[in-house]
This record gives structure tokens, sequence and C-alpha cells, in this order.
């Protein structure tokens, strides 16, 4: 039975170029599935996509209840390249019978590492240091001593598998850990040598929290003025998650007035960033792509593809993000049709 796979057209530039190399397309064609790039590059994914094709691959594109508008036969799965799922609406896809799934395996190394990069760039004053080579200000060099990192506290907001994974990095570093995540088991925390304790509590005690939640209602503005009210004046703020999960107004605040020493953002409320941090010095700023290695593209792409080859043999595949929707018939019947 044939099984066309469509993938999303923000992977390619002007050139029809994948700026991404190699996310790992050729485990759809050893598992014998056509794949084409889609023509239309809107920024949700439209009716007639999802009419088209048994399996969407995609990164940019938003899936929301008006991309099923009218669809008689949507895909079986919509495979996102990345972790994010806070533009896709779970429920639409689920009334459909179509599976959502993401990538956490594939962002897990290049998300840590980017984290510690960034950490340990904002720390160590990097970007200033930059500046004044270039501004041929070395007789300034004693006015940005960097903060080390060997015996810190870490907070982490977020105590999952990116978490556990930026833990294995730091143990070289012999800092402690202290974490809010009310959906990590207290038998995982021990574990992975984590303190569990409310938000304003890590607030309280780390040198630096680091971002690593998942965009909620719940965790939207989570880190606001009464947490960071709450941080050491030497601590920093590091966010590789989402932007909106802190309220940027009140981190502005916190950093205009030095009640914390710095921060490090990779991801922001409105995205590109034209706000007051542009002019902080006390900022370490990433266009939402400090983790885009060649590593990333690989392994995110690869995820998306072994998740597709599940679904177009038969077989559930991993990293469900609607999980009701295993559980209805439409995704049942149409599942079982695969096999075989």
């Amino acid at each position: 039975m044939a099984f066309t796979v469509g993938i999303s057209p923000d992977f390619l530039d002007s050139d029809g170029n994948n700026v991404w190399g190699d996310i790992g397309l050729a485990g759809l064609d050893d598992a014998g599935l056509n794949c084409e790039y889609m023509k239309d590059g809107a920024e949700v994914l439209t009716p007639a996509q999802l009419e088209r094709y048994d399996a969407i691959l995609y990164a940019a594109p938003a899936v929301m209840a008006e991309s099923f508008a009218g669809v008689t036969n949507p895909p079986l799965i919509l495979a996102r390249f990345g972790v994010g799922f806070d533009a896709v609406d779970l429920q639409a896809c689920t009334r459909a019978g179509t599976v959502a799934t993401i990538t956490p395996d594939g962002a897990r190394g290049p998300v840590a590492t980017a984290t510690l990069s960034m950490l340990l760039s904002v720390l160590h004053n990097t970007v200033l240091k930059d500046r004044l080579v270039r501004e041929k200000s070395w007789d300034r060099r004693e006015s940005f001593m960097g903060t080390g990192l060997t015996g810190k506290t870490i907070g982490l907001l977020g105590v999952g598998n990116t978490g556990g994974e930026l833990i294995r990095l730091l143990q070289p570093f012999g800092v402690r850990y202290v974490g809010h995540d009310p959906f990590c088991p207290p038998e995982r925390a021990r574990e992975l040598g984590v303190e569990l304790m409310e938000l304003g509590d890590v607030a309280t005690e780390c040198d630096a929290l680091i971002v690593m939640a998942v965009l909620t209602e719940q965790t939207r503005h989570i880190v606001n003025a009464a947490i960071l009210e709450r941080m050491k004046s030497t601590a920093v703020v590091i966010n590789m998650a989402r932007g909106p999960i802190i309220n940027e107004q009140d981190l502005i605040s916190a950093l205009a007035i030095g009640s914390i020493a710095g921060a490090g953002l990779d991801v922001f409320e409105q995205e590109p960033v034209t706000n007051e941090l542009i002019g902080m010095d006390n900022v370490t700023l990433s266009p939402h792509c400090l983790s885009w290695t060649d590593e990333m593209s690989l392994g995110n792409g690869s995820s998306c593809v072994r998740a597709i080859v599940n679904v177009a043999n038969g077989r559930t595949p991993e990293y469900v993000i609607n999980r009701d929707v295993l559980e209805t018939v439409a995704f049942k019947e149409r599942l079982a049709l695969r096999v075989g």
C-alpha cells in the first residue's frame, strides 16, 4: 500500500538546498516510502497538505484546528522536527485520528550541550570580552571578571530528559542541583542527585536558574518578579526552553536594577526580539538556534523518520504527545491497515 510523506518547505533555502544538512531522509528511502517537499510554505499546515499526505515531517508550521477543516483522509502521523509543541492543537489531531510526535531523543544531547555553553558564556562574560577585543579596549579587562562554575548550585525548572543530560555534562564541575518539577518522580530525582523543592526555594538557593520546562498555561510567566526577587544578586537566569515561561518585562527590570547578575536567552516572548534586552550588557542573546548543529539535524530528522516508518508499518511510534489518540477507533483501524 502506497505511503507518501510530505516534508515542510521551511527546511529549504531559496535555492532548494536543505539548510539543516543531513536530516536522515535516507531512512525513508530505505523503508521504500515516497517523500517530497511540500510546495506551500504557509505558517500553518493547510487542509490541502493534510489531505494529500499519509505523513508529514515538519518544523516551523503550526498545526491548528483549521488545518483539519474539511479533511476526509488526514495523515496518520504529524512528526515534528523538535521538542516544542505549544503550536500544535493536540485535541484537533486526536479528533482526526492523527498521531503527533516530537523528537526528544534527537534534541536531548544538543540542547543540553547548548545550555551548558550558554551558562559558561554568561558566567565568563564572553560577549563583553569579545567586544573588548574588537573595540581595542584591552585595558578594561579587569572590569569584567567572570564567575566560576565549580561548587555552585544549579537550579533546574524542569527535570526531564534534557535536564538529566545537562546534569551528566555538569558532573566534572562538582555542582549541587536543586529543582522544581511537579512531574518528576522522587526516585528519579534521587537518582539524578536533584533536591526537589518549590520554585521560590529553588530561586533562593541557586546560583543559576536554568529553564528547561515545557510551555503550558501552568508554566507561562512562572518565572516572574516574585521569583526573581528571591534570587541572589550574583545569580543568573538561563532560558533555552520557551520565551513566555519567563515574564520578560519582569526579567528586564531585574537586570536593569541589578537584582540578578545576568541572563542568557535563546528564546523570547516575541521573536524576533526587539525590546530593551538588545541593549543590555548583562545579557547574552541567541536567536533561538544555539542548539542547532549537525548533531541535532541528524538526530531530530532520524527520530521523525523512525516514527514515520513505524506508523507506515503498522507500529505505534515513540514520543507521541497526544497519547489519547492511541485508543481511538479511527487511529487503531487506520494503523491496522498498514500491517503486512
